[in-house]
């Protein structure tokens, strides 16, 4: 094998690794509901805990 033929074989690799990494963990927004402190609640816009106004 050739320098640039293990080269682009790393490459293409590199490249499809994290897709597979991210099919194993697809849905975790739909996995479960997020459940806040009293007296917060959550803000999907900011993914986190937010005080609620008074």
């Amino acid at each position: 094998m050739t320098k640039h033929a293990f080269a682009a074989l790393i490459a293409l690799a590199a490249s499809v690794a994290p897709g597979f990494a991210f099919g194993n963990c697809s849905g975790h927004d739909k996995q479960a509901a997020m459940s806040c402190a009293e007296g917060t609640a959550w803000d999907s816009a900011t993914r986190t805990c937010v005080k609620l106004q008074s």
